[in-house]
């Protein structure tokens, strides 16, 4: 998924207020998070996930996996929490600037 900076800096606005709505341990994506996780994106377009792993490069590679499975960007990362976006095709809830 293609994203401009300028549509980047709109989301991250966007994402200011918003809480983390999901949450990963130690235990990783499993089967059911990754479910749960795909319903809350479908949902809201654009939502916080909190990682909680102590290692940087766990951390990086579970929201790497995150964004490949699900096909949905990275807009941001600031310590252990992510924003991530993806476009809901049948619903859009979300208007992008060009």
């Amino acid at each position: 998924m293609k994203i401009s900076e300028s549509q980047k800096k709109h989301l991250r606005g966007l994402g200011h207020n918003i809480k983390p709505l999901v949450m990963i341990g130690e235990a990783g994506v499993s089967d059911s998070v990754f479910k749960e996780f795909e319903t809350t994106l479908a949902h809201h377009e654009l939502l916080k996930v909190r990682v909680r792993v102590g290692n940087r490069k766990t951390r990086d590679d579970l929201l790497a996996e995150l964004c490949r499975r699900s096909h949905a960007a990275l807009i941001a990362r600031i310590g252990n929490v992510a924003l991530l976006y993806r476009r809901n095709d049948e619903k859009p809830r979300i208007k992008l600037p060009k």
